[in-house]
């Protein structure tokens, strides 16, 4: 579906202490890529309507879409220009716990690892240590490389001799994918949670770390809501995209409105994508295709 940065918010109830899941496979990815996100939500919102925290459901669904190889996250993740695959995750909840990895390689679930971080007196873990930390949690080897990411590598790499690229992506030569997935949910307790993953973008060096693994950037929660974004992350790092959308909702924009404020921030032919949930509603706004799903008690 074609998302507007007009698009009406469909939602004008509000509902607090209703639990509400919103997840997102990316900008740019194809509407038909729904029912992945469309299952990512009901794994969510299952754990809401048993009474779970945001916190739980956030985690489950984004492991849903870091195991479908269509998203940019987990199984799906792009290689670098060296062949690896390092990954960025990150997951918040409105009373300021909060758990990233960044550059990780040789792991499933990079969210389930971050909501580990959790755990630590540590907020960010990066590089071999965010994995020696996943072994030493349990969490086995794994090679999320797939013959779909080889062979676009190698699509992307005749894009940068052949200079055949967007305006927006002159500085790291690429061109249109599927980006960062996200969800943001609120539970029956009225906390709200935030997280995202990111598989990194096709034409990256090797040590490459874009938003989903930084506070107020890849996503952020606090008491008046949750935010994720999703796109080029060097220039959702540069504006605090999810802490700035945040505070927009503090000083008294609907979710949609905020959203829509966070757009503005942009070239709009930068693709970008935001969903931001509080207790008058949620918003979603994205300037290319986005597959996005919505459940609500």
């Amino acid at each position: 579906m074609l998302m507007s940065r007009k698009l009406k918010n469909p939602n004008t109830d509000t509902y607090a202490m209703k639990p509400i899941i919103i997840t997102h496979g990316g900008v740019g990815c194809p509407p038909e890529n729904k029912d992945g996100t469309d299952k990512a939500a009901k794994v969510g919102f299952e754990i809401l309507e048993k009474g779970g925290s945001a916190l739980d459901a956030v985690e489950a669904a984004i492991v849903i879409l870091e195991d479908d190889p269509r998203f940019n996250a987990g199984y799906g993740s792009f290689l670098r220009l060296d062949g690896s695959i390092e990954m960025d995750a990150i997951i918040m909840d409105s009373e300021g716990s909060c758990g990233a990895v960044a550059a990780i390689k040789d792991v499933k679930n990079p969210i389930s690892i971050a909501r580990k971080v959790m755990t630590t007196p540590h907020i960010l873990l990066v590089g071999e240590g965010a994995v020696d930390f996943a072994r030493r949690e349990g969490f086995q080897k794994f090679d999320p490389k797939t013959e779909k990411a080889i062979k676009k590598l190698a699509e992307y790499k005749e894009k940068i001799k052949t200079n055949d690229l967007p305006e927006w992506a002159d500085k790291w030569k690429e061109f249109k994918y599927c980006d960062t997935v996200g969800a943001v949910a609120v539970d029956r307790q009225g906390k709200f949670a935030a997280g995202s993953s990111s598989g990194g973008i096709p034409i990256a060096l090797k040590g490459r770390v874009g938003d989903s693994a930084l506070v107020g950037c890849g996503a952020f929660a606090g008491e008046h809501g949750a935010v994720t974004p999703t796109g080029v992350g060097e220039e959702i790092i540069r504006k605090v995209l999810s802490k700035s959308v945040y505070d927009r909702i503090v000083d008294g924009l609907t979710p949609q409105e905020a959203c829509e404020w966070g757009m503005g921030l942009f070239d709009p032919n930068i693709p970008m994508g935001i969903i931001a949930i509080s207790r008058d509603g949620f918003g979603i706004t994205a300037t290319n295709d986005m597959a996005w799903s919505v459940l609500k008690g």
